[in-house]
């Protein structure tokens, strides 16, 4: 049997994709716990850039709904609903716990939690066929992977509040516009500009590298002098580091 979510390792560039093109990647409770081990792997391998993306049309049309209504009617499986539920929050957690940094290559429908969960991604690049929509409150559901303060984090809480209430189909442009995506390509240029994307950040330093995610995640809830003394001793490790001194060697003979 294919695997649903497949894992590769190519030096430092970790590749995780959605493999189910012909249920257009719909999201279960399966795929959510692939997902899951997939990332924590990535994590244990340490891999410095990790590529997200999905086979077929789609990147994903979001929680498998027949399979989430089936859950939630039949009482016999209100245990295997919670899991589901909750495993969406547990795949954020595992998304924020990976050191390395995570690019989402978008295309075609991502919807609702197949789109949210991407918010933790450090970069979100779409071809320009991508549609994206949050039609949660339409039919009673709730968001997750703390998109409620990501998405308002990411571009502002009047637009944020636009696409959750109103919950209305954003095209790939507009996403760009807003600041949502962080660059649009052709859909036959998107794994190229993933690698191209991919291979500019292992490129830098990996240590650096590091303690920029975790520092850009976390130093907006802090005041500013944390975020002073967070920074002072970043400063003082990677100044330290022999990748540092290897770097600024190359640079100073290439100067000569």
């Amino acid at each position: 049997m294919e695997e649903i979510v497949l894992y590769e390792k190519q030096g430092d560039i970790g590749k995780i994709t959605l493999n189910k093109p012909d249920k257009r990647n719909t999201i279960d409770l399966k795929l959510l716990k692939l997902l899951i081990e997939k990332f924590n792997l990535s994590a244990i391998n340490n891999d410095t850039c990790v590529i997200y993306g999905a086979e077929g049309k789609h990147f994903t049309v979001g929680a498998d709904l027949k399979y989430g209504y089936e859950l939630l009617t039949n009482k016999d499986r209100m245990e295997e609903a919670v899991e589901f539920l909750e495993s969406w929050q547990t795949l954020t957690r595992a998304m924020v716990a990976h050191p390395g940094i995570i690019i989402a290559g978008l295309h075609g429908w991502v919807i609702g939690g197949g789109f949210e969960h991407t918010l933790f991604c450090d970069l979100r690049i779409a071809s320009d066929d991508t549609k994206i929509m949050l039609p949660e409150l339409g039919v009673g559901l709730f968001f997750s992977n703390a998109s409620t303060k990501l998405l308002p984090r990411i571009i502002g809480e009047a637009r944020a509040k636009e696409l959750m209430i109103l919950g209305e189909e954003l095209s790939a442009e507009e996403a760009y516009r807003i600041g949502l995506v962080n660059k649009l390509c052709k859909p036959s240029g998107l794994n190229r500009t993933l690698n191209k994307m991919a291979n500019t950040i292992i490129s830098k330093d990996h240590l650096a590298l590091k303690y920029a995610k975790s520092f850009i995640n976390e130093n907006q809830d802090l005041s500013i002098d944390s975020v002073l003394a967070r920074e002072s001793i970043a400063m003082i490790t990677t100044g330290k580091s022999e990748g540092l001194r290897t770097r600024l060697e190359k640079f100073v003979k290439k100067e000569h």
